[in-house]
């Protein structure tokens, strides 16, 4: 959806519903979509915009960027004819890098598709409109120059040639925190991963330390877990919400999430050693697991004990095609693959001790002053259910549950679902 829609004028709503055909299958499949484009369209927009731009906001703000930052998040779907969102401000009063980023987006986008003639058709047909006049004019008077690194061999070489110095770096120290921040965003990908892997982390982490591994080590480990499935972004979500089994191309789709792993944290000389074990964490001993298909002798003892950690806790979250398992019947499916040569029996070990001595967080430790029972609505909130699917798991009325999320809202500062499963995850909420 959001492939089809990017390079949408939502000004001209005849064309979003045209889209919208085109994520139809059959005759029945493009009425049904237009259908919903006309019926739910600016509402579900609207949802997804502010979801994003929460998101945005948090993360910049953890991240320790400047407030012009966040704030040019928060306006990046915003419009200068005040059409956009998600708060529809207008004009001057968007944040300047909002109104250079919908220029250059669009631009990028049909420069891709229909080379520089059409990015700058697009340009000048959303003058006044989409964007800033004066930016808009600015694009199309240096078109070719500003579009040119487009073509070029490496764009990210280009991009970091462009940047302005002083150039800003993240100090070593607070690799612990970058790390999370991109392990949890990657968790919001679909809402059967949310907190997985800080879980992984946590559970590597202390295996490596039963193992009696170097304190560097020990981190290095907890670092790969956190960043284990950032290539999860490269595939679909309604692949990893599939409920039934997958196709030979969804299973291929699956198998590369490792790829792009290892490829995403290769760029940075400071992650690329994480990258390395995160990459291989489906990786088996008897070299059945993918993407290398990795023999033992490949395998060093951190990528063993993250692949340990990744199972077990896998197997102890709910997921499409199952329900989660208590932690005595994962730690003996963790035992059943090291009989059949899959995984490493000293790496279980260390994971299930790892695992049997975490402490359970004491209801007064809730953070912002959420109660038992708002913290178990924020759990099933996060993970996408309904008020009244929530109700029923909890035995209460719609009503309360209803009355529970206002409040949660309110003391988490939120007012979106992924937001709130955010928060979860920063909190460690969402343990069972």
């Amino acid at each position: 959806m959001r492939g089809a829609m990017a390079p949408v004028d939502f000004g001209y709503p005849v064309e979003g519903i045209r889209q919208a055909a085109t994520l139809g299958r059959g005759a029945l499949g493009r009425t049904r979509a237009m259908a919903t484009m006309v019926v739910r369209g600016k509402r579900l927009g609207g949802e997804l915009q502010r979801a994003d731009c929460e998101v945005m906001i948090r993360g910049a703000q953890r991240l320790g960027l400047p407030a012009a930052v966040a704030k040019g998040l928060g306006d990046a779907y915003e419009r200068w004819d005040g059409q956009g969102g998600p708060r529809g401000v207008r004009a001057e009063a968007i944040e300047m890098s909002a109104r250079v980023h919908a220029v250059a987006h669009q631009a990028e986008i049909h420069s891709r598709i229909g080379g520089l003639t059409a990015a700058r058709a697009m340009i000048q047909r959303g003058a006044g409109g989409w964007f800033d006049p004066e930016i808009a004019e600015r694009l199309l008077k240096h078109a070719e120059r500003l579009l040119a690194p487009l073509s070029a061999s490496s764009v990210w070489d280009a991009v970091l040639d462009e940047e302005p110095f002083p150039h800003v770096y993240v100090a070593v120290s607070r690799l612990p925190d970058v790390a999370r921040l991109y392990g949890e965003i990657a968790d919001l990908k679909c809402a059967y991963t949310l907190g997985h892997s800080i879980g992984v982390a946590d559970l590597a982490a202390g295996a490596a330390a039963r193992l009696a591994l170097a304190d560097a080590d020990v981190e290095a480990i907890r670092t790969a877990g956190l960043l284990h499935d950032i290539g999860r972004l490269s595939v679909p979500t309604g692949i990893w919400n599939k409920p039934g089994p997958l196709s030979p191309s969804e299973w291929d789709r699956v198998r590369l999430h490792t790829y792009y792993t290892d490829r995403t944290l290769s760029q940075s000389p400071l992650l690329e050693p994480a990258g390395r074990v995160a990459s291989m964490h489906h990786e088996r001993l008897d070299g059945s697991g993918y993407h290398r298909g990795a023999p033992a002798s490949m395998l060093s003892l951190p990528a063993r004990i993250l692949a340990a950690a990744d199972v077990y806790r896998a197997l102890t979250e709910p997921r499409p095609h199952r329900s989660a398992l208590d932690e005595s019947a994962a730690a003996s499916e963790l035992q059943r693959a090291a009989e059949r040569g899959a995984l490493d029996r000293q790496a279980i070990r260390a994971v299930c001790e790892a695992a049997g001595h975490r402490i359970k967080k004491r209801a007064s430790d809730w953070p912002a002053g959420l109660s038992d029972r708002e913290v178990e609505v924020l759990r099933h909130l996060a993970r996408g259910r309904s008020e009244k699917t929530i109700a029923g798991l909890l035995f209460i009325s719609p009503g309360t549950v209803h009355t529970h999320v206002v409040h949660v809202y309110e003391k988490i500062g939120v007012s979106t679902r992924a937001a709130a499963a955010l928060f979860a995850m920063e909190h460690d909420l969402l343990a069972h």
